[in-house]
């Protein structure tokens, strides 16, 4: 009976049109039954209707009952042999969380519609003004340039005097040639970056990290396949104050925080003292 059932679903979801978004006929037909839990064609999602072909289409909807079926009794044993105190335990955990998440949701509409999302520059230079001791670095940070080529590169003797000009000429040119030539050429000097980050494009190791940004403005090295150069612009020690530009991000980060924190206090303020006015609230 239920084969027969299925077929009759799956011949129509086939071959009838529009029969999977609007057939009233198919919503109510009873596929299977797990203990005391009917499972309707109507409650299969629609990603699963939306598999079905003429080859596959009897083992897909075979496989999903019988996955439902295997959860339903699952859930069946379970609740007949846990206790009354566990199970309600359970629905006022459930209740707890349906209540958090209506309260989110709500939230995070109000937010989208009435929160001031906009944060202006002097805003955040103001935050950085107050707060410098929150913007102290942890890591060495640089502005650099870093080049990487085959140790074959042809006009390699004329990279290494273009990378280390100031001249916006000779970085073009400089620019012209990696693109040719280059395996890879990274211009940090609008960004800053980590150090760490830097060295994990180099083939060696550097210890003292420090001396070596206040020893080198150029730095080359090399290995039996690849040439690296590299061009410190500036840089910053670790345990110095971090530069605006660099923690700009997260301060914007830390307003907008400080701001949905602000908005939701208020949000729940207004409310509270709404159903005061209102004597929705009382305190017996």
């Amino acid at each position: 009976m239920m084969i027969r059932i299925i077929s009759y679903i799956v011949l129509a979801l086939i071959l009838i049109p529009g029969c999977r978004n609007n057939n009233t006929a198919l919503k109510r037909i009873p596929l299977a039954k797990a203990g005391n839990t009917i499972l309707y064609y109507d409650e299969i999602p629609r990603q699963v209707t939306d598999l079905i072909t003429k080859d596959d289409s009897m083992v897909i909807i075979r496989n999903y009952i019988n996955n439902w079926a295997k959860r339903i009794l699952m859930y069946q044993k379970a609740e007949t042999n846990l206790s009354s105190e566990l199970k309600s335990e359970i629905e006022k955990q459930l209740n707890e969380t349906r209540i958090n998440l209506i309260v989110y949701e709500y939230q995070q509409k109000m937010m989208l519609f009435r929160m001031d999302t906009v944060i202006a520059e002097n805003e955040l230079e103001s935050y950085y003004a107050e707060n410098e001791k929150s913007f102290y670095l942890t890591s060495n940070i640089v502005r650099a340039l870093f080049i990487k080529l085959p140790v074959e590169t042809p006009d390699l003797n004329r990279i290494r005097q273009l990378y280390r000009s100031d001249s916006q000429k000779d970085m073009q040119e400089l620019e012209k040639l990696c693109f040719q030539f280059a395996e890879k050429f990274d211009d940090f000097n609008e960004d800053w970056i980590t150090m760490e980050r830097l060295l994990l494009e180099l083939n060696e190791r550097i210890a003292d990290k420090e001396n070596f940004l206040k020893r080198n403005s150029f730095y080359e090295t090399s290995d039996s396949a690849s040439v690296y150069l590299i061009k410190i612009n500036d840089f910053r020690l670790r345990g110095s104050l971090a530069p605006f530009e660099y923690v700009m991000d997260d301060i914007k980060r830390i307003i907008w925080n400080n701001r949905r924190i602000e908005f939701i206090k208020n949000l729940e303020t207004g409310i509270y003292n709404d159903a005061i006015k209102k004597n929705e609230f009382k305190i017996y």
